[in-house]
């Protein structure tokens, strides 16, 4: 199984070890499913993280933060998509997350975010929220 987590998913991960996108970034961690990247989603992830508004938050420890960085870059597969998508009127930026997962030839996208959500699915491509796709590796 191949997925895609959205930004916000990894970095709730970070701003709350307990919650459903921790959990599902120990099931990765596991080897539960393979993710896949690319290089926009890697900096933009960089970028937000580094945010003061969102690092004042964390609840992990600097040094676990940076280890799930290494691990993202050296274990996910890093893609580079090969179109520009232009699916997601309100919020083009989120149509990295739908190239990535088409170059990827993920199964699914998690994320948090409203518009991405809406669509359900794109060309295949299941689009659930972070429990939603727990309840997904739950069947597994």
């Amino acid at each position: 199984m191949i997925v895609v987590l959205d930004t916000n998913v990894i970095v709730s991960s970070v701003l709350s070890p307990t919650g459903s996108p921790a959990e599902i970034i120990r099931r990765w961690e596991a080897n539960e499913f393979d993710l896949v990247t690319s290089h926009p989603l890697l900096a933009e992830l960089e970028d937000v993280l580094t945010y003061q508004r969102v690092s004042k938050y964390f609840k992990e420890p600097e040094e676990k933060i940076n280890a799930l960085l290494r691990r993202l870059r050296t274990v996910a597969a890093v893609v580079v998509p090969q179109l520009t998508l232009d699916v997601v009127k309100q919020d083009p930026p989120d149509n990295r997350v739908l190239e990535c997962a088409v170059a990827g030839g993920a199964s699914y996208i998690v994320t948090g975010d409203r518009h991405l959500l809406d669509l359900k699915e794109y060309q295949g491509i299941v689009i659930l929220n972070p429990a939603g796709f727990l309840a997904v590796l739950k069947l597994e």
